[in-house]
């Protein structure tokens, strides 16, 4: 394997991360203002259209470190054109369609432009400009979108990030060629810690969704106990991301001959967990503003199974790449989902406190297997 290139997280790539900061807020607002099925899907598009591009210039920034004055610009440069595109996140599906599209796309094809003609090797390029061409395909469909009326703009949206989710599964194939990642050079453990800072800012969105509720509200003892509980419940989501699996994926990206393959995985397991914490902090700003009043299953579900799939992706992603069989989450992901079922029967302060009960529970049972490895 050629050597790869090692370094720290570096500044810039911190400060670039700022702008999604912005974008998570934004959609965490769409969805608790477009509380539906629509708002849901409409919040799933933008999500993914957002994550695709930190995704790919986070992975170019690893590939091509941003120590070197070119990649300094082009971070700069999709900085800048990303705040334009995070801005129009609320208004994407009303009247600021091309404000959205347009930064985008100029991110998407030209970022990648210049990753073919910066890339370490001859196979990379090759991927890159694979990657270009299944962008220039579905560019189209960002831009009927933008010109149809939003009742239709859903559809090509819809379709434009499955085609961009099926090529990013697929490794982007193209006829007559498929690259072989394995034995790359990548720098996984740094690509795994962009990962991980992310998941920090999505985790900290819930903290602001949960403290802005808070400060909406008198300083009565029912706003506290909502949320605290929606703090334990963060928290704890912390402490299990950071815990066992972080530990086990440190451990394999050091050795793996395929740090192309991991790091691939993990962004797949990213974009559940981070679209699960945007429901997760809608459910909790919906159980702090009416922790007594009768709420639907809906908001038992928000505050339980977004919790819930974010274990179950860990699990899945320690069995499908490391091989690990991991009962914590397996198990305490399904307990942790089904709890929302209990809003049927009790007030949501009741049901936060009880998931977040349950979730605590399963970060110290982690943490005692992690320690008791240590010792």
């Amino acid at each position: 394997m050629q050597k790869k290139e090692e370094y720290e997280v570096a500044p810039l790539e911190l400060f670039f991360d700022l702008i999604f900061v912005f974008a998570l807020i934004q959609l965490s607002h769409h969805l608790a203002e477009h509380l539906t099925w629509r708002g849901a899907a409409e919040t799933a598009t933008l999500l993914i259209g957002v994550l695709s591009v930190w995704s790919y210039t986070s992975w170019a920034a690893t590939m091509i470190p941003v120590h070197r004055g070119t990649s300094t610009i082009m971070l700069l440069v999709v900085t800048l054109l990303g705040l334009m595109m995070n801005a129009s996140i609320g208004s994407a599906f009303g009247d600021s369609a091309w404000s959205f599209v347009i930064p985008m796309l100029v991110i998407q094809v030209g970022r990648t432009i210049w990753t073919i003609n910066n890339s370490p090797t001859t196979e990379y390029k090759q991927h890159f400009k694979a990657v270009l061409i299944w962008l220039v395909l579905v560019s189209p469909l960002w831009i009927i979108g933008a010109l149809t009326e939003p009742e239709t703009r859903l559809l090509w949206w819809g379709a434009a990030v499955l085609v961009d989710l099926i090529g990013s599964y697929l490794a982007h194939p193209i006829p007559g060629h498929r690259i072989n990642f394995e034995q790359l050079p990548f720098d996984a453990e740094h690509m795994l810690e962009r990962y991980n800072l992310f998941v920090i800012i999505a985790l900290g969105e819930t903290i602001l969704m949960a403290g802005t509720s808070i400060a909406e509200h008198p300083t009565d003892f029912m706003t506290l106990f909502t949320g605290s509980s929606a703090l334990m419940i963060t928290m704890s989501l912390w402490a299990l991301a950071f815990g066992s699996i972080q530990k086990h994926t440190e451990e394999y990206a050091k050795v793996t001959i395929n740090p192309v393959g991991i790091s691939h995985y993990a962004m797949n397991a990213l974009m559940v967990m981070v679209a699960s914490l945007i429901v997760l902090a809608v459910g909790n700003e919906k159980t702090i503003h009416h922790p007594i009043e009768h709420a639907s299953l809906s908001t038992g579900l928000m505050i339980s199974l977004a919790p819930g799939v974010f274990l179950m992706m860990q699990g899945l992603f320690l069995k499908t790449m490391l091989n690990i069989k991991s009962l914590l989450h397996w198990v305490g992901g399904i307990i942790t989902g089904l709890s929302g079922f209990l809003i049927l029967w009790l007030p949501p302060y009741a049901v936060i406190f009880i998931v977040g009960l349950v979730l605590t529970c399963l970060a110290l049972l982690d943490w005692h297997y992690r320690h008791k490895e240590t010792v």
